[in-house]
């Protein structure tokens, strides 16, 4: 079982992986490279976007386009086990709300939710999960 997450250049979500210290693949953020390709079931970390409302012109939602990208490729999405989730709770109910529209659209159970770079206990959390009950080393 892996890790697989998206953090955009802000590298928020980054830095909580970093925290856990667990092994984990990253989602590219630029379309120029090579497409990450999931060889094992894995979890899925995903920051919010936004509102969630599209922008005329530029797209938009709660899940970044890399990570649908990433999901479109039905051999990643037949992997995918559960996924966790970034936000901001400034957003109010759609905090984290990416998790429930992959959650919702994948199948899968929606973990745990986590602000910005995620706190100590969120961290503690988190691998909790990734070691307890998908039997990720953390």
């Amino acid at each position: 079982m892996r890790l697989v997450y998206f953090s955009s250049v802000s590298e928020n979500t980054h830095r909580f992986v970093q925290k856990l210290g667990v092994d984990a693949d990253r989602v590219p953020v630029g379309p120029g490279g090579p497409a990450l390709k999931a060889s094992e079931p894995y979890l899925l970390l995903t920051p919010t976007y936004g509102g969630g409302h599209p922008v005329p012109g530029k797209g938009g939602g709660y899940v970044p386009k890399q990570v649908i990208r990433f999901l479109n490729d039905p051999e990643n999405r037949a992997l995918l086990r559960g996924v966790i989730a970034a936000g901001n709770t400034n957003f109010g109910a759609e905090y984290g709300y990416a998790g429930n529209v992959v959650s919702n659209k994948c199948q899968v159970p929606f973990l745990y939710r986590f602000e910005l770079m995620g706190t100590d206990e969120d961290v503690h959390a988190v691998r909790q999960i990734c070691a307890a009950e998908f039997a990720i080393p953390v």
